[in-house]
């Protein structure tokens, strides 16, 4: 998508419904730095909010999404393609996410064992080796936390049994056994509990 396009397109309309970018704003609960973000196609409008705002700007999602305003009889076809796009979107979004979670792992690693071994060999009293050691085992537990919470957040799991896809709750995976990216836990839909596989769509 062209997010210039887009921003130019919300500009124009807003300004066709003599609204500055504050009004808009208020009216949809956000900053009016959200809104010049969005104009200056530094950033798209939040799906949560996506409806309202077309609904203010008396436009459709399609509309909005393809920067102008859509003929009916390229309506449904437009529709379809962004909706692909955007799905496309996610996921590429999502394997960046994943792959900065291997990143942010993989240090919290390095930042754990290094003060570790020069704990354990370097010639130090007891109080520096435990200051040592606390110095690498905080940052490292930060660092895990926020790689789950990166893994949490990009794509979904899959239950074996119902096929259901969803985003768990951090609480359910910080108690979950694991094995990479595979977790044993309760399925929303159908209560079972499974391993169940790191997807990044729903299909």
């Amino acid at each position: 998508m062209d997010q210039l396009k887009i921003g130019r397109f919300i500009s124009n309309c807003r300004k066709a419904k003599g609204l500055t970018q504050m009004q808009l704003a208020e009216r949809l609960n956000i900053t009016d730095r959200a809104v010049s973000k969005w104009e200056t196609g530094r950033a798209l409008p939040d799906a949560s909010i996506m409806l309202d705002l077309c609904s203010l700007l008396e436009i459709s999602v399609n509309d909005l999404l393809s920067g102008e305003v859509v003929a009916m009889e390229n309506y449904n076809k437009e529709l379809e393609n962004k909706l692909i796009e955007m799905v496309k979107q996610k996921e590429e979004a999502d394997k960046r996410l994943l792959r900065m979670e291997v990143v942010i792992g993989v240090l919290s690693v390095i930042v754990l064992f290094v003060p570790l071994f020069i704990a354990a060999y370097a010639p130090l009293e007891d109080w520096q080796r435990v200051i040592l050691i606390f110095t690498g085992f905080i940052p490292a537990i930060v660092g895990f936390a926020y790689a789950m919470k990166l893994e949490q957040v990009a794509g979904y799991y899959k239950c074996r049994h119902c096929g259901h896809t969803y985003v768990p709750e951090l609480k359910a995976m910080y108690k979950a056994p694991h094995m990479g990216r595979t977790r044993y836990m309760k399925c929303p839909n159908c209560g079972k509990k499974s391993w169940q596989k790191k997807v990044l769509n729903r299909e």
